[in-house]
């Protein structure tokens, strides 16, 4: 099979790709919550990418809408299983439309479709002699007068030893098991100790496809972590799979059986990709399920799953497929969990933050570009760090990638309003160009945060090249009107090409882009720039974000614990000790400053004496030694030579995020010598428990002004 990791197919008709995408089905009895976003915002920019090479990339999605807990929670509401799935479906894709996930199509695995491919499958493999039939004996609570499905009764993992586990897996080392199994179980319904009871369930034959497995688990299909992973599952010896459930059950009934049995939703829950995909395909002439589904297919089908439903879908489901005639998946790619601030998300923190409730606090653009900034390709858990979130969003779309295309958008309008006839720097614009295959690379293989880099030391670069030529300088010379417009409207073709790569990312901000560019942003070859051509009147294309935004997004349970004042990872608040306010020179904090509502003020003669002065950041690097300091070299134009400062910003900002940008500093701040060097200024932030923000000048302000 081939490696879809390394694989960069040409755009265009001849080599257009067919592919079809899924990502795992939520769970239809709950809200959708950051967790999951994490999977379909990976999946969204993969699918969108895909798109703009040119390719046929299909996405379809469900909801999986069957089991026990599903039958209990809608006999609690007083409603039917029915009304129940709908209602949360609803709620589903109104969450996925607000985080502009693109859906092809989204349905439910309770669905005609889904039930006759859920028969035929059972029925090809129990013609295939792969599925069988025993008596089990069962957890059964007596006092609900019910057998318990796995996830209703919990205990202790029989093989690692943790409490607390379900009762088809455990979570902490992913072993599978019968609920039988458990070590001191008890139903999750009624906390009673079931009892045991015999019952008679149907198996899928799984140890006859060991074989078959251990080739497909290391053809390629999967990332190799995984693949090592299944190995050890695989050396142990598989077990049959039990497939069916006993009444009362919320799903579908197994066919020419007697007695009434249903499919445990693990089984039919996979079959609802091809279901969705069939409902597509009955509605859209220019997609064929078969041409998908058979085997020996030219088309492409990739699986996007969390990695605690790795089991399913890469030892059941291709068994599964294989036995009943159909394909195998071209790729299954995993991906870890998401905890906020260091920590697991939590009810009682606030950090178990809903679509719904981020929504109505923050731009979706945001969580789709900082999880982008920090995807790779691998298994590894993903930290969403509140103030690093802020510091990332804030500095690289606003102060970076807006930034450019701000500096540069008023003196176009200007001049006319038309972009000039000729780059003033053709050779700038090829390197930007260059660069286009490497970035579709590092999409296509899934390692979005490499790309992000990419794209935003150019970024850093475009932005270097814009102070250099100081536009704004230029514009108060006479005769150099057409050197200024030269100077902005390469500004403003790197802002497109870097555009241009982010808008898999950054949808809607791509759409306000593509308004002010006055052109359709695309990828099927190289970045050709912009001559001579009319742009609109320049708009904000994001805003900053604002700390009251982010105060209003984390809100424990209990807004008098400790977590109410921010930071989790530690369970300490994040709030400066003494009250101090965070400082931008040292990690040593100065005196905290009154404010003037307690009357303290000071005169103008008083505050005249402070020199405050733009400064470039021509570089910055890590302190060793140092968790909170940055050694940043700036610039004062003319004012005089350069500086070393040390800023105590490292939690807020990396030393690539700085270069380029302007900032303000405390020039006649006596020097200080401190462990790691003398400290030559003080550069101004804000902050609070929301993060640390450099204090940035408007565009036109060039380095040695002074800020009055």
């Amino acid at each position: 099979m081939p490696n879809p990791a390394v694989s960069s197919v040409p755009a265009g008709t001849a080599g257009q790709r067919r592919i079809l995408v899924t990502s795992a089905l939520p769970y239809a009895n709950g809200p959708i919550h950051l967790g999951h976003l994490l999977e379909y915002i990976q999946t969204d920019i993969w699918v969108r990418f895909q798109r703009l090479r040119g390719h046929q990339c299909t996405y379809v999605c469900a909801d999986d809408a069957h089991g026990t807990a599903i039958m209990l929670k809608a006999k609690q509401q007083g409603v039917s299983s029915e009304t129940l799935i709908q209602q949360v479906q609803a709620d589903h894709e109104a969450a996925f439309k607000g985080f502009n996930i693109g859906f092809d199509n989204y349905h439910t695995t309770h669905s005609e479709e889904n039930r006759v491919l859920s028969e035929s499958v059972y029925l090809a493999c129990k013609k295939a002699g792969a599925i069988v039939a025993r008596d089990v004996v069962q957890a059964y609570d007596t006092e609900k007068g019910m057998f318990l499905s796995d996830r209703f009764i919990k205990g202790t993992c029989p093989r690692c030893k943790t409490p607390d586990q379900y009762g088809d897996n455990c979570e902490k080392c992913s072993a599978t098991y019968a609920a039988t199994d458990l070590i001191d179980p008890v139903s999750v319904l009624s906390g009673t100790t079931p009892v045991q009871k015999s019952s008679k369930h149907l198996f899928f034959d799984l140890p006859a496809f060991s074989d078959f497995l251990k080739q497909w688990t290391r053809s390629g299909t999967l990332q190799p972590q995984v693949a090592n992973k299944l190995a050890e599952w695989l050396d142990a010896g598989l077990q049959a799979w039990d497939i069916s459930r006993d009444a009362p059950y919320f799903g579908f009934r197994i066919p020419e059986e007697e007695e009434e049995k249903y499919f445990y939703v693990w089984l039919d829950a996979p079959i609802g990709y091809m279901a969705s995909f069939k409902h597509l395909c009955d509605r859209r002439s220019d997609l064929n399920f078969d041409e998908y589904w058979r085997p020996g297919s030219d088309t492409e089908v990739y699986h996007f799953i969390g990695k605690d439903i790795i089991n399913f879908h890469a030892l059941f489901w291709p068994a599964m497929l294989s036995c009943a005639g159909y394909r195998m998946p071209n790729g299954v790619f995993a991906h870890g969990f998401v905890t906020v601030d260091g920590m697991k998300m939590s009810k009682s923190r606030g950090t178990f933050i809903e679509a719904s409730t981020y929504l109505e606090h923050l731009d979706p653009e945001y969580l789709r570009y900082y999880f982008a900034a920090k995807l790779g390709a691998e298994v590894d858990d993903m930290d969403l760090n509140l103030e690093d979130f802020t510091a990332r969003v804030n500095s690289d779309l606003v102060g970076k990638l807006v930034n450019i295309a701000s500096r540069c958008a008023g003196f176009v309008k200007k001049y006319g309003g038309r972009l000039s006839p000729e780059l003033e720097n053709p050779e700038l614009f090829e390197q930007f160009a260059g660069a286009s295959e490497t970035i579709a690379g590092y999409y296509d293989a899934r390692q979005y945060g490499r790309a992000v880099r990419e794209i935003m030391a150019l970024a850093d670069r475009a932005n270097q090249y814009i102070a250099e030529k100081a536009p704004w300088q230029m514009a108060k010379e006479a005769d150099r009107e057409q050197e200024t417009l030269a100077v902005c409207s390469q500004g403003i073709n790197m802002f497109k090409v870097l555009m241009g790569w982010l808008k898999p990312v950054l949808p809607l901000m791509a759409e306000r882009a593509e308004a002010f560019l006055n052109t359709t942003l695309t990828w099927t070859g190289k970045p050709e720039p912009l001559l001579d051509h009319e742009v609109a009147a320049f708009k904000p294309l994001i805003q900053r974000v604002e700390p009251a935004a982010m105060a209003g997004l984390v809100k424990p349970l209990d807004s008098g614990t400790e977590a109410s004042a921010g930071k989790a990872s530690d369970g300490k608040a994040s709030k400066p000790k003494d009250g101090k306010k965070a400082g931008a020179q040292s990690d040593q904090t100065a005196a905290a400053v009154p404010s003037a509502g307690d009357g303290n003020t000071i005169s103008i003669d008083t505050f005249m004496q402070t020199d405050l002065r733009v400064a470039r950041i021509e570089q910055a690097e890590l302190v060793e030694g140092a968790d909170k300091l940055l050694k940043i070299e700036v610039s004062l134009g003319d004012f005089g030579p350069n500086r070393f400062v040390f800023a105590g910003i490292r939690s807020a900002y990396q030393p690539d995020d700085l270069k380029g940008r302007l900032a303000v500093l405390v020039a006649n701040l006596a020097p200080r010598k401190m462990k790691f060097g003398i400290s030559e200024g003080m550069l101004l932030a804000a902050g609070d428990s929301t993060g640390i923000f450099l204090l940035a000048p408007d565009s036109g302000a060039a380095p040695g002004m002074q800020v009055r």
